[in-house]
């Protein structure tokens, strides 16, 4: 499952990051490593961007980054 599934309201873990190169460092400096937990905050009517929050803080995710992050659900939503 990739974050662009998890629906608002959710929490999820990062697994893993299919992203390369610089795609990928731009994903891992705005703080979303493995085993990190992302909520899923706010998603735009047309899917894009994606708001989230990692490590008390808010992002916006473009769809394209956000189907490069596998995640698994946690908590009750699992």
């Amino acid at each position: 499952m990739t974050l662009k599934e998890v629906q608002i309201g959710q929490t999820a873990k990062v697994v893993k990051l299919t992203g390369t190169g610089p795609v990928k460092r731009r994903i891992m400096d705005m703080g979303i490593t493995k085993g990190q937990l992302v909520h899923v905050r706010k998603v735009a009517p047309l899917g894009d961007p994606i708001e989230v929050t990692v490590r008390n803080y808010e992002l916006s995710l473009r769809k394209a980054d956000c189907e490069m992050i596998q995640v698994e659900l946690v908590g009750r939503e699992a």
